[in-house]
């Protein structure tokens, strides 16, 4: 009991329902009776017994803990689900009850009920990472040559610019979105092979009974059936992995800029402490973290699943439907989390400022070494401007003053140096409007892009 409650901590409502019993169990069925109208209708069974088939495919007609518990004991959910099912159908039609599963195999009905819960899962995703990366756009739009102190290997670099930053989240975000559409499209068919994957069964009939399963369940039609062709399916979770480590990334970024030391950021709503009434926890980020620190082992299990048997894999498909789900409640449940919270994120820019000059203008320090250069040649500046940086924390005085008397103090400098050419190393607005210029067209794109998806919702 308690592993479900951590799972269920780490994702949201709406996918835990997905992928509850009584869900899995409904979509197995919608899968039988698809089968059954579509068997009737190319004239492989009676129309009356898929008419009783159909009407009986009904998960709250059965117990669906006790078709899960004996489930271990088949190896298959499929197995006690198919063999109640025609018992239930033959105490209404026993005729009927002959013709229930014809031709088909449980993994056909695992499958394609997986199918169908990922489409659903997929939609919630597709739903809240355009939501959160329209909040990244309308927050990048609106920071407007707002500088931003870069950090490289956890230190303070240059400055750079609030929108930037934002875009830096942003844009592996809007690809994953492009993405997972596109994977989706390739990965979410009919699975319908029968025992060895020919439905050899249904003889010259198979393809007219194909086509209209994966009609009514509005899936596509594959070139042949995919029970060891675990290809597709696995890319679609790789993009998963993709996205949660593009999630964590951010999410990693803004627990850091949400550090009281920091300040530069936090979360719309933080969480609070059971202990310490003063603290407000980014619990959103936490989730994303989580997802992200989970996301590689369930990909590296998927792709490790791939080397199933012949024509039915025996262990490797099993313990892909299991890494399947996981994956997929974790991604929502990171996504969710950090769209909620980028909807209220709250932006310091003064703090953002103030980090800035608190570095007595050593964030300057590249600049005005290239400036240097001009004159004196880049080994030589490289070396002024590293002495100037190292008299700074010694002195306690802003580089921009040592510059200055550095400037004043040369002749060769005063000469191949204008004093406006010097200032404007040191002007912090300056360098932020010049990182907001050159991402002005992936502001541009993203927009377009963003837009075209919500324009083109996935279908539920």
């Amino acid at each position: 009991m308690s592993v479900l409650v951590f799972e269920g901590f780490l994702s949201t409502p709406q996918m835990l329902a997905l992928f509850d019993e009584s869900a899995i169990v409904q979509a197995m069925m919608d899968f039988e009776a698809a089968l059954a109208r579509a068997e009737a209708k190319a004239g492989v069974i009676p129309q009356s017994a898929a008419q009783a088939i159909a009407s009986l495919c009904r998960a709250e007609l059965y117990d669906v803990a006790g078709l899960v518990a004996a489930s271990g004991r088949a190896g298959s959910l499929a197995i006690p689900l198919v063999k109640k099912l025609t018992e239930t159908v033959a105490l209404f039609d026993p005729a009927a009850a002959g013709y229930v599963h014809w031709g088909s195999t449980s993994q056909d009905v695992i499958d394609t009920a997986m199918v169908l819960q990922t489409r659903r899962a997929l939609r919630l995703i597709d739903d809240d990472l355009l939501s959160l990366c329209g909040h990244l756009l309308d927050q990048a739009e609106a920071a407007d040559a707002t500088p931003m102190l870069a950090r490289t290997l956890m230190q303070p670099a240059l400055v750079s610019s609030l929108r930037c930053k934002l875009l830096n989240w942003l844009m592996p975000l809007l690809r994953s979105a492009q993405a997972l559409r596109a994977q989706a499209d390739e990965a979410l068919l009919l699975q319908l092979g029968g025992a060895a994957g020919t439905l050899a069964s249904l003889g010259d009939k198979a393809d007219a009974v194909a086509s209209q399963v994966a009609a009514e369940l509005r899936l596509r039609l594959p070139d042949q059936s995919w029970h060891t062709q675990r290809d597709r399916w696995v890319r679609l979770g790789a993009e998963l992995g993709v996205m949660c480590g593009s999630l964590g990334k951010l999410a990693r970024d803004l627990s850091l800029l949400a550090q009281a030391e920091v300040g530069e950021m936090t979360e719309g709503a933080a969480g609070g402490s059971s202990a310490m009434p003063h603290k407000r926890n980014p619990v959103a980020c936490m989730q994303a973290l989580a997802a992200a620190q989970r996301a590689p082992q369930r990909v590296a299990a998927l792709l490790a699943c791939m080397g199933q048997e012949h024509e039915r894999g025996l262990g490797g498909w099993q313990a892909e439907l299991a890494e399947w789900t996981g994956l997929l409640l974790s991604s929502h449940g990171a996504l969710q989390a950090l769209a909620g919270a980028l909807a209220g994120l709250r932006i310091e820019p003064e703090r953002m400022r103030a980090n800035i000059e608190r570095l007595d203008d050593l964030v300057a320090a590249e600049g005005l070494a290239l400036l240097l250069a001009r004159v004196c040649g880049k080994a030589r500046a490289h070396q002024l401007v590293e002495g100037l940086s190292q008299q700074v924390a010694a002195q306690g005085r802003p580089l921009r003053a040592l510059a200055q008397g550095l400037w004043q103090g040369d002749a060769e400098f005063s000469r191949g140096i204008s004093a406006d050419e010097l200032d404007a190393v040191f002007d912090v607005q300056a360098v932020a409007r010049h990182a907001d210029a050159r991402v002005h067209k992936v502001l541009l794109t993203a927009r377009s892009q963003w837009q075209s998806l919500m324009d083109q919702p996935l279908a539920p």
